[in-house]
């Protein structure tokens, strides 16, 4: 196994219970948790994106969580150079890494390396974003359907953070992004991955009802405009596209609060079944049921049945 990549990851859906399952293996194992989340690397937004209290974060060492402002992008590149830098220094330190977490292209980036695509170009990304301002996003749909209909089939057109950036690879190299995306990725040894999957989507659905639900009562709104209060942020950054804080957002801007519950409840089932769809694509994880009793302590058992051979090595 690389030696870089001997580890321990926990994976799963939102609200599937991987930090109570992450904390219950810390309580068994020497781990230290490095989290593997695109949205928790943002510094002052806590309730949206349940982050680890205080109480979890002092019980474990936990890593890139409250790293950037929300200002700031954060790369699946920046991801796997940070990623590794950890799991080397937790080693040196004789404690096991635990990647935990639900970004999946970060765990995908993170096994199998990245594509090697035109790095982004500032003075043209503002340039798209003021042809998409002016033409709209089914124009710039409708452009990325001649250069690229391959990418252009399985984004929608309101998609347009992601539209422009296939569109800007496209003007950077001439080529399609799935051009880039058809090329083989180096092969590498994964490390072990504990997938907490549900066997019934309903058991999943109506914990992500009761969290997002708890998220509100707890001042999501509130935090919400604490960020919009700043001036420094807007709807189109990346944080602010996070699942929750965007439907927020446009509830503020709508005066449509009465009608944010189901909206955030939607498009965190939507995000939940993305996740899923990228984990079955993950042939060699090992599934374990998260709405099973007992299922904390099989993901302990096989925690410690991977930590054993890992720790050996």
């Amino acid at each position: 196994m690389n030696e870089a990549l001997r580890c321990l990851c926990l994976a799963g859906p939102t609200a599937a219970g991987k930090t109570a399952a992450a904390l219950a293996i810390a309580q068994a194992l020497p781990v230290e948790i490095v989290s593997v989340d695109s949205a928790l690397v943002y510094r002052g937004m806590d309730i949206g994106t349940a982050k680890p209290s205080a109480a979890e974060r002092a019980a474990v060492p936990h890593h890139l969580i409250d790293i950037v402002e929300p200002t700031q992008a954060y790369s699946a590149a920046r991801f796997v150079d940070d990623a590794r830098s950890l799991i080397e220094a937790i080693h040196a330190r004789g404690r096991l890494p635990l990647l935990v977490g639900g970004t999946m292209l970060y765990f995908r980036a993170l096994f199998q390396g990245l594509h090697e695509m035109p790095p982004a170009d500032a003075a043209l990304r503002v340039a798209l974003e003021d042809e998409a301002f002016r033409r709209g996003p089914a124009a710039m749909h409708a452009e990325l359907a001649k250069v690229d209909p391959v990418t252009a089939a399985r984004l929608p057109p309101g998609d347009s953070q992601r539209i422009q950036r296939a569109l800007e690879v496209f003007r950077l190299s001439g080529r399609p992004m799935s051009s880039f995306h058809r090329e083989p990725l180096p092969a590498s040894a994964a490390p072990p991955l504990l997938s907490l999957e549900p066997a019934s989507r309903a058991w999943l659905h109506e914990r992500i009802a009761q969290r997002f639900t708890q998220m509100l009562a707890a001042g999501l709104a509130d935090e919400v405009r604490a960020l919009r209060a700043r001036g420094d942020l807007n709807a189109e950054m990346p944080s602010m596209r996070c699942v929750g804080y965007r439907q927020t957002w446009e509830a503020l801007d709508l005066g449509e609060l009465d009608e944010l519950p189901e909206r955030g409840i939607a498009a965190t089932r939507q995000l939940a079944k993305r996740q899923l769809t990228w984990l079955r694509g993950m042939e060699a994880r090992e599934v374990l049921a998260c709405d099973e009793p007992g299922v904390v302590e099989r993901v302990v058992e096989s925690a410690r049945r991977h930590a054993d051979r890992l720790m050996a090595t």
